[in-house]
């Protein structure tokens, strides 16, 4: 049992003030594996005590002394990266393969390009060549970063790198249910030698820590990525105070599979929402297929549902592993019942176990066709391995029930027609919209519309997500 109940507060390794135990489970087994502290708000004091003092000199350093910080840790990351891959697929059951060439590699990336920006990054700015005006990008303060256990290192360094390179100072509350890879990444950045009080680490569930954190009046900015529900409670918990919030919440996205699609969209299609145990929140899982080749699609997708494997995570190999908790577990199985109690038609998957898993929280991919957009199963985020094929006959018709959902993370379409592509992507009410199963290249903004949230991660938007916008006027 690996003992982590130790606090990151003001450069070093603490006991908790007011101590109590929390095990980490590995969903693979149901076994715990770690024990962590869950933290009190005199723990979330202390930590924020030490941001603001460490603040009023962070926030002086120069953009070269700050880069230089952050290229070390790069380095750092480099050379523990098997070992944080190895964390993450034991704390959310990410099979080694996906841990490493996918989790862990998101978090490398994030550093590079961070960095990359960071250099090309003008701080200062004359409003125009007619004004004597003098625009200044400047630090927002102490950041709350709450990150959550689906994509753990990806979105810590999404909130933590930006925060550095800008001169705030933070307060990083990862998801208890899996801290470990925050806790190996809060030793690198001790490793890499940055101000004592600059970066802390307090463990801690959301009713505890994290509501702590977000009325906190010594809190200038809290960054969340987690479920609308927690969204709203830290939104109105914040409001007191006025401070920022930048939140990245759920998503439903649609994958509009035109009848001129690519050969294997319906199967690329499958493959994408099943990866990562179904467990993103921009995985497209309603799929529309257009009537003509609705039947020829359905039969494509339980294809390859049922060629995909579902194994324990530590084992390498090109499988998917069991979600992340039993109250997910539970979760999504009472949720693939709704839809066979709805009347949708199961055509793969379901909620028994695989057959050569008898322990873990693992489902079958799962696949319900002869939805409709008013079914629970089409409404709901369900964050588990279950696609809807929901049919459309026209254009207008694909894109009304794409947009007819509280959310806007994510859509994706099928299409070789490159106009049709362009007109009905424009149309598409997403922070995000993938054409042809291509992706996001490195430092473009992510974010969502509606109820998937607020403000942009990623490159220059992700920094400009932790600065404030001063005008100084007579600067001539």
């Amino acid at each position: 049992m690996l003992d982590k109940k130790n606090f990151y507060i003001n450069g070093k390794w603490v006991k908790p003030l007011k101590s109590k135990d929390f095990e980490v489970i590995n969903p693979s087994n149901e076994e715990p594996f770690a024990v962590i502290s869950l933290g009190s708000k005199d723990d979330t004091d202390a930590a924020v005590n030490a941001a603001k003092k460490a603040f009023l000199k962070w926030k002086e350093t120069s953009k070269e002394e700050r880069i230089k910080l952050l290229e070390k840790l790069l380095s750092i990351y480099k050379k523990r990266f098997n070992e944080m891959a190895e964390a993450i697929s034991m704390e959310m059951g990410a099979p080694m393969d996906w841990a490493t060439d996918v989790q862990t590699a998101s978090g490398q990336a994030h550093l590079e390009d961070f960095i990359s920006r960071l250099k090309n990054f003008n701080f200062e700015k004359q409003f125009d060549t007619k004004s004597n005006n003098h625009i200044c990008y400047e630090p927002i303060g102490v950041c709350a970063l709450i990150t959550p256990w689906n994509w753990p290192i990806n979105q810590i360094a999404l909130k933590v790198i930006p925060a550095f390179a800008t001169g705030c100072t933070m307060i990083l509350k990862p998801s208890e249910i899996a801290p470990v890879s925050a806790m190996i990444f809060a030793e690198m950045v001790d490793q890499a030698g940055f101000p004592p009080g600059v970066f802390n680490l307090v463990n801690g569930d959301g009713a505890g820590v994290g509501t702590h954190l977000s009325g906190h009046n010594g809190i200038d900015m809290v960054s969340f990525t987690g479920s609308t529900r927690a969204g709203k409670l830290i939104s109105k918990n914040a409001a007191d105070t006025i401070k920022r919030v930048c939140l990245e919440l759920g998503g439903k996205g649609g994958n509009i599979v035109f009848a001129d699609s690519y050969p294997n969209a319906v199967r690329d299609g499958i493959k994408n929402v099943m990866s990562n145990s179904g467990q993103s929140c921009d995985a497209p899982t309603r799929m529309l297929v257009e009537k003509s080749i609705y039947e020829k699609a359905i039969k494509e997708a339980t294809d390859e549902a049922n060629k995909i494997k579902v194994d324990i995570a530590s084992k390498k190999g090109n499988h998917i592993g069991p979600v992340v908790s039993k109250v997910q577990y539970d979760k999504i199985i009472n949720l693939i019942k709704d839809g066979i109690n709805e009347g949708a038609t199961l055509a793969a998957g379901g909620p028994d176990l695989p057959n050569n898993l008898n322990k873990g929280y693992f489902i079958k991919p799962t696949i319900f066709t002869n939805v409709t957009n008013e079914m629970q199963i089409a409404k709901k985020e369900i964050f588990g391995p279950v696609l809807s094929i929901i049919p459309f006959e026209t254009e207008e018709e694909a894109v009304a029930i794409t947009n007819d959902t509280e959310y806007g993370l994510g859509n994706y379409l099928q299409t070789e027609d490159k106009e049709k592509a362009k007109r009905v992507a424009k149309k598409l009410r997403s922070g995000c919209v993938y054409i042809n199963g291509n992706g996001a290249d490195p430092g473009t903004p992510f974010g969502g519309y509606r109820q998937s949230g607020n403000g942009r991660e990623g490159g220059n938007w992700g920094l400009e997500e932790y600065l404030e916008v001063k005008t100084i006027t007579g600067w001539k």
